[in-house]
């Protein structure tokens, strides 16, 4: 039975790969891979699916009330710099004062972009929507492949903007804070360490992709289509100082009142406030900004919601028991295999924050045992969270396959080797300093 236990775990994660990748929406996707782990694994059905504990539909749920009001004033506030002009505001600004004289600075100037957008608490879904209609025409005078606009963008908004500098309002930064007590800043020294050896990497690696794409004669070859091309106005955008305002706001209250209780809400409340006041003569519906951030904040509130409670099933299956052991007798330092466990959930789950939300529930109370400073766990599993995170089933890929016009074939390498690989060696740096300092 054990083995059978077994195989049905493999094949659930197969199956719910295979679903998302097909288009099938995680919604419906995570369910149906549950039900394989529950019939393999001999559980009750209704117990799993609607049961009182470790059930599908409490994992879900208790992942949504505490996490929805993040996500829900993380999309208003998003909504606030999109239909303002505010995104692009910054955005034309910062490609104006880098120049376009040079490809490669070209590249930086967009990662400065996508860099100030997420750390200013604006949706990597947003930040894709914002940048393409501004990068198209750009990629398309400096005559650069498209293929390798997955660097500049997933280098800015998915690595150390989402997992590692202090204070980023990121959901990531902020589910572990719900069961650790850490604050968003949580581990600074390691987290600035990070960040340089993850920025230096993508910057290295992106100067080697450009030139061995000149080198190799690549051209901008572009296909888009016409409703994601759309073009936007400048000139009904409010000034960069003005536009970068809210961003400015809400880094400040973090980073000065870190240590207050649920900071992160106060901070995106004030900032949709302050938003609301100052692009007052830039949005002509308020109603319908709000209305659509609300809309905007479930599909993947839900989304993220199911991964987290395929995961509540699947991690309290029989078959998953050799797998967990496994992953707790990884020899060397208990950070190691908090790491792995993170990372493998991720790349199951296909979302980073769903697989924080199991490991808060499932790892993290063995490793508080342990005695390991709070502020070193935090830092580890959200930086761990994102080591697998770009795999073909995720929501974020396959957006952002659709939306820049990339196939899988042409668009994941560049994704994956930039967040992926670049997390691992800032993960690899963590550890180690963390070994010397705590």
């Amino acid at each position: 039975m054990s083995t059978l236990a077994t195989i049905g775990i493999t094949l659930a994660i197969i199956a719910i790969i295979y679903l998302t990748a097909r288009g099938i929406n995680i919604v419906l996707a995570a369910p149906l891979a549950t039900l394989i782990v529950i019939l393999t694994n001999n559980m009750n059905i209704f117990e799993a699916l609607i049961g009182k504990q470790n059930s599908y539909m409490v994992g879900l749920s208790n992942f949504l009330i505490n996490n929805f009001a993040i996500f829900l004033l993380g999309s208003i506030l998003a909504q606030y710099m999109e239909k303002s002009g505010a995104t692009l505001s910054i955005a034309n600004y910062i490609i104006k004062k880098i120049g376009k004289d040079s490809p490669y600075k070209m590249l930086i100037a967009i990662t400065i972009v996508a860099s100030i957008l997420t750390y200013g608490g604006i949706s990597i879904f947003i930040v894709i929507f914002a940048i393409i209609p501004l990068a198209k025409p750009l990629f398309k005078e400096l005559n650069i492949s498209w293929e390798l606009f997955p660097i500049p963008v997933f280098l800015g908004a998915s690595t150390y903007t989402m997992t590692l500098l202090p204070a980023t309002p990121s959901i990531h930064n902020a589910i572990p804070t719900k069961v650790l007590g850490t604050t968003l800043t949580a581990a600074p020294l390691l987290s600035i360490a990070g960040t340089i050896v993850i920025l230096i990497f993508g910057l290295l690696y992106m100067n080697y992709a450009l030139k061995k794409s000149i080198n190799n004669k690549e051209t901008f070859n572009y296909k888009l289509d016409d409703a994601a091309s759309t073009s936007l106005d400048l000139e009904k955008s409010p000034s960069v100082s003005l536009s970068i305002a809210p961003i400015i706001l809400l880094i400040s209250i973090i980073f000065i009142f870190s240590k207050t209780p649920n900071i992160i809400l106060i901070a995106l409340t004030c900032s949709i406030l302050f938003s609301a006041i100052i692009f007052y003569k830039n949005i002509k519906n308020q109603k319908d900004t709000l209305n659509n951030g609300a809309v905007g904040a479930v599909v993947p509130a839900f989304a993220t919601s199911s991964s987290v409670a395929f995961g509540t099933v699947l991690t309290t299956a029989t078959g998953f028991e050799l797998i967990r052991n496994t992953i707790l007798n990884i020899p060397g330092s208990p950070l190691i295999s908090l790491a792995v466990a993170t990372a493998l959930l991720s790349a199951i789950t296909g979302s980073s924050s769903g697989a924080l939300g199991i490991v808060m529930t499932t790892f993290i109370p063995k490793y508080m045992g342990l005695g390991i400073d709070p502020e070193v766990l935090h830092r580890v599993v959200v930086v761990a969270s994102a080591a697998l995170t770009v795999v073909p089933q995720s929501g974020v890929m396959i957006t952002f396959h659709t939306l820049s016009g990339l196939s899988l074939k042409r668009g994941f390498k560049h994704s994956f080797i930039i967040v992926n690989i670049g997390h691992i060696l800032a993960l690899i740096a963590i550890i180690l300093l963390a070994t010397l300092l705590y």
